[in-house]
């Protein structure tokens, strides 16, 4: 029996989907997709316009395509597509996790959340904000150009979030510890403030993210109990493969207490910082993998786990180049989002 090459899968977050993947479901959407269908069908029967019809509109729309509900379910459905794409007789995936909004994915990918669970949860948790969008996140570089910690970026981001902090009515944290990045969750008035004192880098940060709320900060206190109020714990499953949640813990399908997984997932996820370095570097520690796979749609990833990598000296990696180097001669990170590289794992 030939050995399978052991991946660990990696579920993107929000704002993955953009118009460059308009279409990318129905291209690469599996003939038979237990976990893609029964999302159209809950949409269906809620009056809501399927994933399927939403990929395959004729052009890519703000207003229809990136409110959360739209959004979350969309990249949900796109994800499941490659998930079940993985040719089993190759590679075997011996772990999930996942950005964010990437860990509902996972919960469904592992079996945790059964299908029409998996579609009413990432659904219910896309849709909290329909009426009122709570704050919003901003990204940030914590980088220098050889893809290594930078030490001043990091206090300066620490001086304005305290300086925002400070000011009236104002309130921000980190909300995503995303590689080189710094994804920071907060109202209004402070986001505003950290836009205008950082430094913009490239033309592009400081960024504010296009309908993203404050999620994994102590604003969504009043989503996460509408959350406990609509999620049952009969949601919840064990999961059949490990899954690492956003502050590197893992699940498995002989050690996980049901309570505790919906806790963590209404309660903590919603509110704490989500450590998406954390939750790789643990998958790479305790999994060995010989290859990451990132799920599609997109890439967007791809960079910030390159970033993880580097951080945890994975295999040497000390720059930027080191990890270039490393796909060019093993491509140990395969984005199926990617035209170049979504053919490798593939059945």
């Amino acid at each position: 029996m030939v050995k399978r090459i052991p991946i660990i899968a990696v579920c993107p977050g929000r704002g993955t989907y953009t118009k460059m993947e308009l279409g990318y479901l129905r291209k690469y959407r599996p003939q038979i997709d237990p976990l893609i269908d029964p999302i159209d069908q809950y949409l269906a029967s809620h009056d809501q316009p399927t994933v399927s019809e939403l990929d395959e509109a004729e052009r890519f729309s703000l207003k229809t395509h990136t409110p959360g509900e739209y959004a979350s379910t969309l990249i949900y459905a796109c994800s499941a597509a490659d998930f079940l794409n993985i040719d089993e007789s190759k590679y075997e995936v011996v772990a999930i996790t996942g950005n964010s909004m990437g860990w509902y994915t996972a919960l469904a990918l592992s079996g945790a959340l059964k299908s029409g669970a998996a579609a009413h949860l990432i659904y219910t948790m896309g849709s909290m904000m329909r009426d009122n969008v709570i704050g919003g996140q901003l990204i940030y570089p914590v980088v220098n150009d050889l893809w290594q910690k930078d030490i001043d970026k990091l206090r300066l981001i620490k001086q304005k979030v305290a300086e925002a902090n400070a000011l009236k009515d104002s309130f921000v944290q980190l909300s995503i510890k995303f590689g080189g990045y710094a994804i920071l969750g907060g109202n209004e008035k402070a986001l505003k403030y950290l836009k205008a004192e950082l430094p913009p880098i490239d033309d592009r940060y400081p960024f504010v993210l296009v309908n993203h709320a404050a999620f994994h900060t102590a604003l969504m206190h009043e989503t996460s109990q509408k959350a406990f109020a609509a999620l049952p714990l009969e949601l919840f499953s064990a999961p059949q493969i490990p899954i690492i949640d956003g502050r590197g813990k893992i699940w498995g399908p002989h050690s996980t207490d049901l309570a505790e997984l919906r806790n963590y997932t209404l309660g903590h996820q919603v509110l704490e910082t989500y450590d998406f370095t954390k939750a790789i570097t643990t998958g790479l520690k305790e999994f060995a993998p010989e290859k990451l796979a990132l799920l599609g749609p997109g890439s967007t990833s791809g960079g910030a786990i390159g970033q993880i990598m580097i951080e945890a000296n994975w295999q040497g990696l000390r720059t930027k180049q080191d990890f270039q180097n490393l796909q060019t001669n093993n491509m140990f990170l395969v984005s199926m989002g990617r035209e170049d590289q979504n053919g490798i794992l593939r059945k």
